[in-house]
């Protein structure tokens, strides 16, 4: 298995008055080269657990195993290396830094990993190109289109060549035509044989045929089908 999430409980604020029971008693198993949606309300959990599986937070109790890789065991540093190199991450808004080109935004995931300029380029170009907007690659993130912004955060997502794509409601400011050119992508990677982990309530991604399992997730508790 590449991720599997064992009894995982999350607390935030536990025994304070204001405790937050965000997950409760998560079993997950998701196979390499998977595609999964993890669907449900706002408030229900989602990005809690993908923050769990994308290793940037650990589980107040239960095991998350991550390629291998027992999360909570790993020492800060490690955990932040393993996530450089092994996960991609989209964001909702995308998290672009408006001041930056594109080219700059792509290869933000690289520069703490030692890569060498011409390379970190050349490799921010092949995806640019692949993604079809190579032609924006000197635009400031604040002069692209919606659709520019979403192709360029998935970019940025795929620089470390990653085997696991986390998304966190990717389609939630999109119109329907960008949703669907988002969920093209999705099936792009995972003929590349990625690992896709798809966090939104829009039917229209948990109905997606690149989706091979859709989850439902409410009020931390988590069952097998939407």
């Amino acid at each position: 298995m590449m991720i599997e999430l064992k009894a995982v409980e999350k607390f935030y604020n536990r025994g304070a008055h204001n405790q937050v029971h965000a997950l409760r008693d998560i079993d997950l198993a998701i196979a390499s080269n998977e595609t999964i949606c993890i669907h449900g309300p706002s408030g229900s959990g989602k990005s809690t657990l993908l923050s769990i599986l994308g290793g940037v937070i650990g589980p107040t109790s239960g095991s998350a195993v991550v390629g291998g890789k027992k999360m909570a065991r790993l020492p800060d540093r490690f955990l932040t290396l393993y996530r450089r190199e092994h996960i991609g991450f989209i964001f909702q808004r995308f998290q672009l830094i408006p001041e930056l080109t594109v080219l700059e935004n792509v290869v933000l995931p690289l520069l703490p990993l030692g890569v060498r300029p011409a390379r970190q380029r050349e490799r921010a170009m092949e995806l640019l190109a692949r993604l079809a907007i190579d032609h924006r690659s000197d635009f400031t993130a604040a002069e692209i289109s919606g659709g520019e912004l979403q192709r360029a955060a998935v970019a940025r997502a795929l620089i470390n060549d990653p085997s696991i794509i986390i998304a966190d409601e990717p389609t939630a400011h999109l119109d329907t035509r960008l949703s669907e050119d988002f969920l093209s992508i999705m099936s792009d990677l995972k003929l590349l044989g990625k690992t896709i982990v798809i966090a939104s309530h829009d039917p229209l991604v948990s109905e997606s045929p690149v989706v091979d399992r859709c989850l439902y997730l409410r009020d931390g508790s988590l069952s097998a089908a939407c």
